[in-house]
């Protein structure tokens, strides 16, 4: 029968996920695909994300390139990053799009290391909820009888310990992208 940890396990690699997601999403110094492919453009009378309407490639370190499968939406893709402002403005020749990242300045790079680290927080604030449905899960069974009181402090010592490691994770994102943000 698995335990209550064991059922949440889904939620604690959702938890991470996300946070990834937001990380990605943060500029660096570093040309990175993952900054405007969610970025959503509205094309064929309906919005859309880019990257179901483009190939996105990153040819070179301060560069992200955008090739629509279809020209005639390259207007709309222009307009769409102008829009996002990503603080990028987009390059248009013939039918490929490239925008070129600036170089980030000292205060730039500790501005966005303090945002990387509000989102491991929200991340750890996350974390701290999934231990806490569980906790009430564990504390209900003692309750209904169906789990004995030593049971309930191993399943609770068990949780500190996965929470624990799950926040080692998202201290390890955190920190590399903390070193990929300050690396000029």
């Amino acid at each position: 029968m698995p335990t209550p940890i064991d059922a949440a396990k889904p939620e604690f690699e959702n938890v991470l996920a996300h946070l990834d997601k937001e990380l990605h999403n943060i500029r660096s110094g570093r040309a990175n695909a993952a900054l405007i492919e969610d970025i959503k453009v509205e094309a064929y009378g309906s919005m859309m994300e880019l990257k179901g309407l483009a190939s996105v490639s990153v040819p070179d370190a301060k560069t992200i390139q955008i090739e629509p499968w279809d020209k005639s939406v390259v207007k709309d893709i222009e307009k769409a990053l102008i829009i996002a402002d990503i603080g990028m403005n987009p390059n248009v020749s013939g039918t490929v799009i490239r925008l070129i990242m600036p170089p980030m300045s000292e205060e730039n790079r500790r501005e966005t290391v303090k945002v990387v680290n509000q989102k491991g927080e929200h991340a750890k604030i996350g974390m701290r909820a999934v231990r806490e449905s569980i906790r009430e899960a564990v504390l209900a069974k003692e309750k209904n009888k169906e789990i004995g009181e030593d049971e309930r402090f191993r399943l609770l010592e068990d949780l500190d310990k996965v929470i624990g490691e799950w926040n080692k994770k998202i201290e390890a994102l955190v920190k590399e992208k903390e070193e990929e943000v300050m690396t000029i």
